[in-house]
């Protein structure tokens, strides 16, 4: 290479003494690449002071080097209309992206129109990631539709086999049983439910059944009469446990499918002069971080978002590139706090 000639990934491959598609590869974040070859190409590429063209490289494979990130829109406290724990799991997206070489376009899903049409059919971007989905029922319709159509795309969610698309989820069943088990080890015997427990609501379906597989396993009743349906929002938590609390069915716990609703209820208890976890303990799911600021700081099952991010962007990307998905299940993880 000539002084002052602007390097090309040719020169680094014969510095780095591979071929110039593994520097492309490797440049891009590949995984079929080795991790020593990897960091030798980069070393050299930073040496040169080498930048990739994306717009080159987008033309050369027919991509755009760009995912979509769409949101279901969700009641949230602060007005986002985004759920508190998918912000969590933003960050862990857009590192990855930016690490794999890929920009990131985000939005709320539209559940009027076609999201295949307004990015990867257009060539905004070269596939999709979903996070929420209001009812599944009427949701997964449209999952077909992309099915059917070629898009690519993977979604957090329920990992059930009969749902379309590659999916990674939580345990929910496992976290269900393991909230149950652990009010149960703290002298519970009587334990409500807030969340819907339907098909129209998976996760916290499999939540609810967590639970009831924990009280049988104990020999403890499962009374239908304390599972409330409740949607992931404060409101939905309070309303909940005020409809429990008016049943007048004696409770002396809450499991609650939601960081939110758990929320919520924790306000509604208060209200009926009952003192948390005096009177009733109560868990949530997911770990926000307004869980540790309640008073009295909620425990919960945590959802590792960190993870989650990272793998839904390798995820979609091995679709992109047509290679083989399966769904995967992240393990919950119990924190305790003074809720319980």
């Amino acid at each position: 290479m000539a002084a002052g000639d602007k390097p090309t990934s040719f020169d680094i491959a014969a510095l780095a003494g591979v071929s110039q598609p593994t520097v492309s590869r490797a440049l891009r974040g590949d995984r079929t690449v080795s991790a020593a070859t990897r960091l030798r190409i980069e070393a050299i590429a930073a040496q040169l002071n080498y930048k990739v063209d994306k717009n080159a490289s987008a033309l050369r494979r027919g991509s755009t080097s760009t995912l979509a990130l769409l949101f279901f829109e969700d009641p949230a406290p602060d007005g986002s209309r985004i759920n508190p724990f998918f912000l969590s799991m933003l960050g862990s997206i857009l590192h990855t992206c930016g690490a794999r070489g890929y920009d990131l376009l985000t939005s709320f899903q539209q559940l009027s129109a076609d999201w295949h049409v307004d990015y990867e059919d257009s060539r905004k971007a070269d596939g999709l990631i979903l996070l929420g989905y209001g009812d599944f029922d009427d949701y997964s319709r449209r999952l077909d539709q992309l099915v059917a159509q070629g898009t690519h795309f993977v979604r957090w969610g329920s990992a059930d086999p009969a749902h379309p698309g590659t999916v990674i989820g939580c345990d929910n069943l496992g976290g269900g049983r393991d909230a149950g088990q652990h009010l149960i080890d703290r002298g519970r015997r009587s334990i409500a439910f807030l969340g819907d427990a339907s098909s129209h609501y998976p996760e916290s379906r499999d939540r609810y059944r967590g639970l009831t597989a924990a009280l049988q396993a104990s020999g403890l009743p499962v009374d239908p009469g304390l599972q409330v349906d409740a949607l992931s929002s404060e409101a939905s938590g309070y309303d909940a446990a005020s409809r429990l609390l008016a049943r007048g069915i004696a409770f002396d716990g809450i499991f609650a499918a939601s960081d939110m609703i758990a929320l919520g209820a924790m306000r509604a208890l208060a209200e009926a002069g009952l003192s948390v976890p005096g009177d009733v303990a109560i868990i949530g799911f997911d770990d926000i971080p307004a869980a540790s600021l309640a008073q009295p700081p909620l425990t919960t099952i945590r959802q590792d978002y960190a993870r989650a991010g990272e793998l839904l962007v390798d995820m979609l990307i091995r679709r992109i590139n047509r290679r083989e998905t399966a769904p995967a299940l992240l393990p919950p993880e119990l924190v305790v706090r003074k809720s319980s």
